[in-house]
């Protein structure tokens, strides 16, 4: 399935149905009165955030979407049907912005949850509506409203407990596809990942957990370098950051380098992913053959006061050891 995470649309709420004006026309009744009934109600544009979607590609070659009409009124105090509301099914985690302002009208973060895009239009009243003392044969009716029509930007923001991020080629996709079932892309050249994928990870009594493999970050990536902010939003939601990085590849100089540089493009993003509890997971230990050097750097790592461990995601060392950090990190009391 083609992941698509961002489309914009255009909805409209059904218009209500016209009034009517009519009379009585019954053998024996001479003087019969108005019975023009009202028209029925426009249906509405309703969001409605699902599980059982995680793309928002049914949006992304269909940008228009209608909600019926309501039936106009009629004879003998018939009133007219109301349109049906359009539900529109997004996946959980789906923000609605105004494409002009870009703020957020909505965010459908719980399953379940719905949001009313658009109002459809009121009916009309028939000219039974508008006998008055003064009035014996009212030959009017009114019209039915237009239904509300917008233009929305849908952001889909994946919901997971853990993201894991890191510059291309850290190992993010081997990991994941170590610690579930998930079977991303994995190849020796970096952007291997185009897009996130999602993993469930289980590890012992624990109740199992949502792992996010976020494409690969560069120095810029705030500012649209490489994959850019497009998937930023993606490690809004989740509740832990696993840091990965490429041990191999480390300056005994200056090893912290990647980290500040990851950590860096996060803040430029948004102020409180820095803030985001993180585990440090030092991958690509089976490519460093000395034991010494790689002791110096895990130790240099450890002086940040943040968990770390040292894992081979490809050799499968050290994963239960970060499986374990990490299910006492989402299971700890608020």
């Amino acid at each position: 399935m083609k992941f698509v995470d961002e489309v914009r649309i255009r909805i409209q709420a059904g218009a209500g149905g016209n009034g009517c004006v009519s009379f009585r026309r019954e053998k024996y009744v001479p003087r019969g009165g108005p019975d023009g009934g009202d028209g029925g109600r426009g249906g509405d544009v309703v969001l409605a955030a699902v599980t059982n979607k995680h793309t928002l590609l049914d949006f992304r070659y269909r940008h228009l979407f209608r909600a019926a009409s309501g039936k106009h009124g009629s004879g003998q105090n018939r009133h007219g049907r109301g349109g049906e509301d359009l539900i529109l099914e997004v996946p959980v985690g789906t923000v609605v912005k105004d494409p002009l302002s870009q703020e957020d009208l909505a965010d459908l973060a719980e399953p379940g949850q719905v949001w009313i895009a658009a109002m459809g239009g009121s009916g009309g009243r028939g000219n039974a509506r508008f006998v008055s003392s003064t009035r014996q044969v009212p030959r009017l009716a009114e019209e039915g409203r237009p239904g509300e029509e917008a233009e929305l930007i849908l952001e889909l923001k994946l919901m997971a407990d853990v993201g894991l991020v890191g510059f291309p080629n850290a190992g993010k996709s081997t990991l994941i596809a170590a610690v579930s079932a998930a079977k991303p892309k994995i190849a020796d050249y970096p952007f291997t990942t185009l897009v996130p994928n999602l993993g469930v990870v289980a590890y012992g009594e624990a109740p199992p957990f949502v792992m996010a493999d976020i494409p690969g970050l560069i120095e810029g990536a705030h500012e649209g370098v490489g994959l850019g902010t497009r998937f930023l939003r993606h490690i809004e939601r989740t509740r832990v950051l696993v840091h990965l990085v490429d041990v191999s590849e480390l300056d005994e100089e200056d090893p912290l380098r990647p980290l500040r540089q990851i950590e860096s493009e996060l803040e430029s993003y948004s102020d409180q992913l820095p803030l985001k509890e993180s585990i440090i997971a030092l991958n690509k230990a089976d490519l460093v053959h000395d034991g010494d050097k790689l002791e110096r750097l895990a130790a240099a790592y450890r002086e940040t006061g943040r968990p770390t461990v040292v894992i081979s995601a490809l050799a499968r060392k050290g994963l239960q050891e970060l499986l374990l950090l990490l299910t006492k990190v989402l299971n700890a009391p608020d």
